[in-house]
Protein backbone atom coordinates (compact mmCIF):
# COMPACT_ATOMS: atom_id res chain seq x y z
CA UNK A 1 0.00 0.00 0.00
CA UNK A 2 1.27 4.20 -0.52
CA UNK A 3 0.79 6.45 1.86
CA UNK A 4 2.64 8.53 0.11
CA UNK A 5 1.34 12.49 1.10
CA UNK A 6 1.58 13.15 -3.20
CA UNK A 7 0.91 17.03 -1.97
CA UNK A 8 -2.05 16.42 0.48
CA UNK A 9 -2.71 19.15 2.54
CA UNK A 10 -1.96 18.46 6.39
CA UNK A 11 -2.41 20.26 9.72
CA UNK A 12 -0.28 18.95 12.50
CA UNK A 13 -1.95 19.26 16.40
CA UNK A 14 1.10 19.97 18.42
CA UNK A 15 3.71 21.31 17.98
CA UNK A 16 6.69 20.45 20.21
CA UNK A 17 10.22 18.47 19.96
CA UNK A 18 8.01 14.93 19.07
CA UNK A 19 6.18 17.17 16.32
CA UNK A 20 8.92 18.47 15.02
CA UNK A 21 9.81 14.52 13.90
CA UNK A 22 6.05 14.29 12.79
CA UNK A 23 6.25 17.20 10.59
CA UNK A 24 9.49 15.89 8.58
CA UNK A 25 8.34 12.53 8.62
CA UNK A 26 5.11 14.41 6.73
CA UNK A 27 7.60 15.90 4.52
CA UNK A 28 9.58 13.30 3.83
CA UNK A 29 6.31 11.65 2.62
CA UNK A 30 5.58 14.22 0.29
CA UNK A 31 2.37 16.37 2.61
CA UNK A 32 2.03 19.79 2.16
CA UNK A 33 2.05 20.98 5.64
CA UNK A 34 -0.11 24.01 6.09
CA UNK A 35 0.28 25.29 9.86
CA UNK A 36 0.87 23.61 13.61
CA UNK A 37 -1.61 23.87 16.30
CA UNK A 38 -0.43 24.23 20.23
CA UNK A 39 -2.35 25.40 22.91
CA UNK A 40 0.52 26.34 24.84
CA UNK A 41 0.40 30.42 23.44
CA UNK A 42 3.95 31.29 24.29
CA UNK A 43 4.92 28.79 20.86
CA UNK A 44 2.53 31.16 18.50
CA UNK A 45 4.33 32.58 15.83
CA UNK A 46 7.24 30.28 15.80
CA UNK A 47 8.14 28.49 13.22
CA UNK A 48 9.30 24.32 12.81
CA UNK A 49 11.37 23.30 10.28
CA UNK A 50 9.28 26.11 7.81
CA UNK A 51 6.21 25.76 9.26
CA UNK A 52 4.24 28.58 11.49
CA UNK A 53 2.89 27.47 14.68
CA UNK A 54 -0.81 29.28 14.28
CA UNK A 55 -2.16 29.23 17.37
CA UNK A 56 -4.43 27.08 19.67
CA UNK A 57 -6.00 24.14 19.04
CA UNK A 58 -8.67 25.19 16.71
CA UNK A 59 -12.26 24.12 16.28
CA UNK A 60 -12.82 21.05 13.53
CA UNK A 61 -14.67 22.98 11.04
CA UNK A 62 -10.95 25.09 10.69
CA UNK A 63 -10.02 23.21 8.39
CA UNK A 64 -12.35 20.78 6.40
CA UNK A 65 -10.68 20.04 3.54
CA UNK A 66 -7.31 19.24 5.15
CA UNK A 67 -5.57 16.22 6.84
CA UNK A 68 -4.74 16.30 10.08
CA UNK A 69 -2.84 14.25 12.35
CA UNK A 70 -1.81 14.27 16.03
CA UNK A 71 1.71 14.95 16.88
CA UNK A 72 1.71 14.59 20.80
CA UNK A 73 3.83 11.69 22.46
CA UNK A 74 1.45 11.11 25.26
CA UNK A 75 -0.79 8.37 24.69
CA UNK A 76 -3.80 9.76 26.67
CA UNK A 77 -3.35 13.31 25.51
CA UNK A 78 -3.43 12.12 21.86
CA UNK A 79 -6.58 10.05 22.81
CA UNK A 80 -7.90 13.21 24.33
CA UNK A 81 -7.05 15.11 20.86
CA UNK A 82 -8.32 12.44 18.78
CA UNK A 83 -11.89 12.74 20.56
CA UNK A 84 -11.94 16.12 20.44
CA UNK A 85 -12.52 16.01 16.77
CA UNK A 86 -14.72 12.88 15.85
CA UNK A 87 -15.22 14.33 12.04
CA UNK A 88 -11.42 15.09 10.72
CA UNK A 89 -10.01 13.14 7.93
CA UNK A 90 -6.77 11.44 10.15
CA UNK A 91 -4.00 11.02 7.59
CA UNK A 92 -1.61 8.18 8.15
CA UNK A 93 2.32 9.00 7.68
CA UNK A 94 4.54 6.95 7.06
CA UNK A 95 8.51 7.53 6.24
CA UNK A 96 9.86 6.77 2.65
CA UNK A 97 12.60 5.41 4.57
CA UNK A 98 10.40 2.77 6.29
CA UNK A 99 10.06 -1.02 5.23
CA UNK A 100 6.45 -1.66 5.50
CA UNK A 101 4.94 -4.93 3.98
CA UNK A 102 1.57 -4.02 1.81
CA UNK A 103 -0.13 -6.67 3.96
CA UNK A 104 0.56 -4.82 7.27
CA UNK A 105 -2.21 -3.01 7.83
CA UNK A 106 -2.15 0.42 9.92
CA UNK A 107 -4.90 2.75 11.46
CA UNK A 108 -5.86 6.30 10.66
CA UNK A 109 -3.82 9.04 11.96
CA UNK A 110 -0.77 6.74 12.95
CA UNK A 111 2.69 8.13 12.26
CA UNK A 112 5.34 5.73 10.96
CA UNK A 113 9.07 7.25 11.53
CA UNK A 114 12.46 6.89 9.46
CA UNK A 115 13.93 3.16 9.80
CA UNK A 116 11.30 1.59 11.18
CA UNK A 117 10.76 -2.00 10.17
CA UNK A 118 7.00 -3.34 10.19
CA UNK A 119 6.63 -7.00 8.80
CA UNK A 120 3.80 -9.51 7.11
CA UNK A 121 -0.13 -9.65 8.23
CA UNK A 122 0.79 -6.95 11.37
CA UNK A 123 -2.39 -4.99 12.43
CA UNK A 124 -1.06 -1.77 13.89
CA UNK A 125 -4.32 0.54 15.21
CA UNK A 126 -5.41 3.99 14.87
CA UNK A 127 -3.44 7.31 16.06
CA UNK A 128 -0.05 5.06 17.10
CA UNK A 129 2.90 6.14 17.17
CA UNK A 130 5.43 3.70 15.55
CA UNK A 131 8.91 5.65 16.69
CA UNK A 132 12.55 5.95 15.09
CA UNK A 133 13.94 2.83 13.86
CA UNK A 134 11.40 0.57 16.13
CA UNK A 135 10.75 -2.87 14.14
CA UNK A 136 6.93 -4.94 15.14
CA UNK A 137 7.63 -8.44 13.60
CA UNK A 138 4.84 -10.49 11.72
CA UNK A 139 1.33 -11.01 13.07
CA UNK A 140 1.70 -8.73 15.63
CA UNK A 141 -1.62 -6.93 16.61
CA UNK A 142 -0.92 -3.22 18.28
CA UNK A 143 -4.21 -1.53 19.95
CA UNK A 144 -5.16 1.85 19.47
CA UNK A 145 -3.06 5.22 20.69
CA UNK A 146 0.21 2.58 21.58
CA UNK A 147 3.61 4.42 21.89
CA UNK A 148 6.79 1.69 20.70
CA UNK A 149 9.51 4.33 21.27
CA UNK A 150 12.84 4.71 18.86
CA UNK A 151 14.57 1.51 18.89
CA UNK A 152 11.82 -1.14 20.19
CA UNK A 153 11.86 -4.41 19.20
CA UNK A 154 8.74 -6.46 18.56
CA UNK A 155 8.84 -10.35 17.63
CA UNK A 156 6.23 -12.06 16.09
CA UNK A 157 2.93 -12.35 17.04
CA UNK A 158 3.15 -9.82 20.22
CA UNK A 159 0.01 -8.35 21.34
CA UNK A 160 0.03 -4.96 22.19
CA UNK A 161 -3.42 -3.02 24.04
CA UNK A 162 -4.67 0.51 23.87
CA UNK A 163 -2.49 2.82 25.00
CA UNK A 164 0.76 0.88 25.79
CA UNK A 165 3.92 2.46 25.75
CA UNK A 166 6.98 0.96 24.70
CA UNK A 167 10.25 2.48 26.06
CA UNK A 168 13.29 2.90 24.09
CA UNK A 169 15.30 -0.15 22.81
CA UNK A 170 12.44 -2.19 24.69
CA UNK A 171 12.60 -6.01 23.19
CA UNK A 172 9.44 -8.00 23.68
CA UNK A 173 9.63 -11.76 22.78
CA UNK A 174 7.36 -13.67 20.55
CA UNK A 175 3.39 -14.55 21.96
CA UNK A 176 3.68 -12.02 24.19
CA UNK A 177 0.89 -10.18 25.33
CA UNK A 178 1.04 -6.54 27.13
CA UNK A 179 -2.29 -5.16 28.49
CA UNK A 180 -3.86 -2.02 28.28
CA UNK A 181 -2.50 1.10 29.12
CA UNK A 182 0.71 -0.58 30.51
CA UNK A 183 4.02 1.26 30.69
CA UNK A 184 7.37 -0.41 29.60
CA UNK A 185 10.35 1.29 30.90
CA UNK A 186 13.79 1.92 28.64
CA UNK A 187 15.85 -1.06 27.78
CA UNK A 188 13.28 -3.97 29.43
CA UNK A 189 13.09 -7.42 28.45
CA UNK A 190 9.64 -8.75 28.18
CA UNK A 191 9.67 -12.52 28.46
CA UNK A 192 6.09 -13.19 30.00
CA UNK A 193 2.93 -11.58 29.44
CA UNK A 194 2.22 -8.19 31.50
CA UNK A 195 -1.32 -7.00 32.98
CA UNK A 196 -3.16 -4.06 31.99
CA UNK A 197 -2.17 -0.52 33.88
CA UNK A 198 0.78 -1.54 35.31
CA UNK A 199 4.62 -0.18 35.14
CA UNK A 200 7.44 -2.84 34.00
CA UNK A 201 10.77 -2.47 34.19
CA UNK A 202 14.13 -4.60 33.65
CA UNK A 203 15.87 -7.29 32.15
CA UNK A 204 13.67 -9.46 32.92
CA UNK A 205 10.72 -7.01 32.97
CA UNK A 206 8.70 -7.35 36.22
CA UNK A 207 5.76 -4.93 37.54
CA UNK A 208 7.15 -1.99 39.49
Amino acid sequence: MNWAGRNRELVILGAGGHAKVVLATAMAAGWTCLSLYDDDLSKQGQEILGVTISGRLPSADSFPDCWAVIAFGGNTLRKQVAHRYPTLRWATVVHPSAVVHESVRLGAGTVVFAGCVIQPDTVIGSHCIINTSASVDHDCQVGDFVHVAPGAKLAGGVMLGPEVFLGIGTSVIPGVTIGEATIVGAGACVVGNLASQITAVGVPARKI
